[in-house]
């Protein structure tokens, strides 16, 4: 049975009505991954908030850091499957296995990250994302010694709470105007 055919529950803009900047980061997404994400047609429904919400992705997820690419996907998968989050499952599980080489870590990230054997610092990094995802009242200091222990520096410490935390936006976001992801991710990197 297909997933719902559409990309949220609310009015997505026609792409010929969109703001020229807008359409070029279409273009752009066509170009480099063959379609447009859906999380991008949602927010084109708010210009203003598409801009901020692809400058904020972009220096997250891209921008000078310590984490790998693939261990910011990683983080997004595990925040993404404490809140359940269908689309950031699909398409953040979709990057992990794209990066990884590995389908099995995607599935294994996306259903119970415990399972996977990773080494300490990523194993570390997943474990400080779960807890500030499920029980953020009772990050300490302990959780932030934890992954300097693994190696991480305090910019990387900060830069995975970060990457946690937008993810947890993302994800609730997501679901309150129940996101679809694009059906082409189920079957990249398989």
């Amino acid at each position: 049975m297909p997933q719902p055919g559409k990309v949220m529950s609310l009015p997505v803009p026609a792409e010929e009505t969109l703001d020229d900047d807008i359409h070029a980061y279409f273009d752009k997404c066509r170009d480099k991954l063959g379609m447009v994400p859906n999380v991008l047609r949602a927010y084109s429904l708010r210009p203003a908030k598409f801009r901020t919400f692809t400058r904020l992705y972009n220096e997250l997820m891209l921008g000078d850091s310590g984490l790998s690419k693939l261990e910011r996907e990683m983080i997004a998968v595990v925040v993404s499957s404490a809140n359940r989050c269908y689309y950031c499952l699909v398409a953040h599980g979709q990057a992990v296995r794209h990066l990884s080489g590995d389908p099995q870590l995607g599935e294994m990230l996306a259903i119970n990250y415990r399972v996977a054997e990773l080494e300490p610092r990523p194993r570390a990094m997943l474990d400080f994302a779960w807890k500030l995802t499920t029980s953020p009242h009772l990050i300490e200091e302990a959780d932030r010694d934890a992954l300097r222990a693994a190696g991480l520096t305090e910019e990387e410490v900060f830069d995975v709470a970060d990457t946690a935390a937008f993810f947890n936006m993302s994800n609730r976001m997501a679901a309150a105007v129940d996101m679809i992801p694009n059906p082409e991710y189920h079957g990249m990197d398989r």
